[in-house]
């Protein structure tokens, strides 16, 4: 199933996420640093959610107090809630 988040603090504007059967199939993140954001999404790409969620969940850029990779774990976590 596809879902679509809309991060907060970060320079990305939106994230939308493939996931099935608890496993991240596909991530597209628009805006922010694009090296960054595309090695993130191909990194979880095939990970479990609850994986994903441990290592991305707490990373900072800056003084923002969260990130793309932050707010990507933020995402699925809102995926897990509605499932």
């Amino acid at each position: 199933m596809q879902y679509t988040y809309n991060p907060k603090g970060v320079c990305s504007r939106q994230m939308i996420i493939d996931v099935e059967n608890n496993i991240i199939k596909n991530v597209k993140i628009v805006g922010g640093c694009a090296g960054n954001t595309q090695g993130v999404a191909r990194l979880v790409q095939g990970m479990n959610i609850d994986e994903a969620i441990k290592r991305l969940k707490g990373i900072l850029c800056g003084d923002k107090g969260t990130s793309c990779p932050d707010q990507l774990a933020r995402a699925l976590e809102e995926i897990k809630k509605s499932a």
